[in-house]
């Protein structure tokens, strides 16, 4: 059960109305209130709250029931005998409805009130029913009823006694603002003006992250790309945003009026071809031209990508894919990152045993709140960052990471390959699982073979020098050292032969 007192409860309730009411009519003047607030906002865990919060339709945590007398959960009497189903599996029944249906389930009950607004049920019917065409207006019930030509009839109630972790869970990560604990970790290696070789040695060979300083200040994108010279530049043009392709300027519109948990992410592959300018305002970064996929042209799998994403936005716990390397640079606004290396799994995190899937919470606010602390006590801690505008992060093949955004951030990615990494990547692509696990092409089964024909028609014999390497450097790790020749290990003696 959460634990957050009913009378902290309270007073959050009355803040979230009135700040969401001056949200709409002072959005750019909550520096004042914010000084009063900042002592009310805190709560015993250290958590604070948005000063502008989404609707919450009267949830309240669990916990709260047992220490209000007398009080009923109108979760349970509204439900009759569907009470005893988790709230997870009522929302999955609900989210069979369709909108005419939700809508008019709204009217049953109080409880039936509660989880029919439940707002990621009508995200999924915008993107089901609008795709990308849609103007986002602050919560995603409003934004479907405002698309409609004709009305959808939905009831106001106010509702004081509903009681669940899960829903009030869900709103309360929604709402969350990052805890000062979490940001102040930053043990990454950083470093300027270092050489390619030097970069290949100490990071790319032994396989460790590092985040690199002053290697893009002459990309014509730091300065440029902002959200008023891209929707300039572009505005008009499709990016992709999740399971739809929306237009920048909605995105943007979406963006600065999301309060979700699990804010939408634009991240699109294609955006040199859609808008070839913004591939031109950057070079890739010197220590990583080498970029072994490029022999297989048209072939080869998705590489880059731009992301633009609203504070919160970001990606869970994952491995980057095809074994590849990434490097990540931030050109606006900052990202925390957290690694962990490819043979310690993340708390909280349970992937298949084939890797082709990964569990993790439902939102990366909901890791912080539940095992962020747990790495505390890992035996090996997580590399943890702050990226900022004009910074690089080096992220090596196999690691485990998660990036949330601290604020509205612009940023490029890129996966590739080079020799450090072209028998992990080989060997990845052959797996017997292969059709599962390789991403990014159409052609999942026979991108080994493909790559490694290529490889050999562009470099010949360089699989085979690598492979003599690996070989030799197995050998050299297994060969006993000068003492271990001389010591007799099972009795502790030394051998001395003449």
């Amino acid at each position: 059960m959460l634990s957050v007192k009913s009378l902290l409860f309270r007073s959050l309730s009355k803040k979230r109305k009135r700040n969401k009411k001056q949200h709409h009519k002072h959005h750019h003047h909550h520096h004042q209130e914010d000084k009063d607030n900042d002592n009310d906002n805190d709560n015993d865990n250290g958590f604070s709250l948005k000063t502008s919060l989404s609707a919450n339709y009267g949830v309240k945590p669990l916990g709260n029931l047992y220490l209000t007398s007398g009080s009923l959960n109108s979760r349970n009497t509204g439900l009759g005998n569907l009470h005893t189903l988790t709230d997870e599996l009522l929302l999955e029944i609900f989210a069979l409805l369709d909108a005419k249906h939700l809508a008019l389930s709204s009217s049953v009950s109080k409880s039936f009130y509660v989880f029919t607004h439940y707002d990621p049920l009508w995200r999924t019917l915008v993107l089901d029913h609008f795709k990308g065409d849609f103007l986002f207006n602050g919560s995603w019930n409003t934004t479907y009823v405002n698309a409609l030509p004709l009305p959808l009839p939905l009831p106001i109630l106010k509702v004081t006694d509903f009681y669940s972790d899960y829903l009030f869970q869900s709103w309360l990560c929604a709402n969350l603002e990052m805890k000062p604990d979490w940001l102040q970790t930053d043990n990454i290696v950083r470093k300027r003006g270092i050489s390619v070789d030097e970069f290949v040695l100490n990071f790319e060979q032994p396989n460790k992250p590092v985040l690199l300083e002053g290697c893009i200040d002459n990309w014509p994108a730091l300065q440029n790309w902002d959200k008023d010279y891209l929707l300039q530049l572009c505005g008009d043009t499709r990016f992709s945003v999740g399971p739809v392709e929306m237009k920048l300027h909605n995105f943007f519109t979406y963006s600065d009026l999301v309060r979700e948990e699990r804010p939408l992410y634009l991240f699109d592959p294609k955006f040199a071809d859609k808008v070839p300018l913004l591939a031109s305002d950057y070079q890739v970064p010197i220590y990583f031209r080498e970029d072994l996929f490029s022999v297989l042209g048209n072939e080869r799998p998705d590489y880059r990508w731009i992301i633009i994403g609203p504070a919160r936005s970001g990606s869970s716990f994952h491995i980057d894919p095809n074994s590849t390397s990434a490097w990540n640079a931030v050109i606006k606004g900052s990202k925390k990152w957290v690694l962990f290396p490819p043979d310690v799994v993340p708390p909280g995190v349970h992937p298949s045993p084939d890797g082709s899937e990964v569990a993790t919470p439902v939102s990366i606010i909901e890791w912080f709140m539940n095992f962020y602390g747990a790495t505390k006590d890992c035996k090996r801690r997580p590399v943890e960052c702050i990226c900022k505008a004009g910074e690089v992060i080096f992220v090596p093949n196999g690691w485990w990471h998660l990036v949330i955004n601290l604020e509205e951030s612009i940023a490029i990615t890129q996966n590739y390959v080079s020799r450090s990494n072209l028998l992990n990547v080989l060997d990845f692509l052959k797996k017997p699982n292969a059709s599962a696990l390789v991403s990014g092409t159409k052609d999942r089964v026979n991108l080994h073979k493909k790559f490694k024909n290529a490889m050999e028609a562009s470099f010949p014999g360089t699989i085979d020098q690598l492979l003599q390497k690996a070989e030799e450097k197995i050998a050299q790790e297994k060969k006993p050292t000068f003492w271990e020749s001389v010591t007799d290990s099972k009795v502790g003696a030394f051998k001395l032969s003449f």
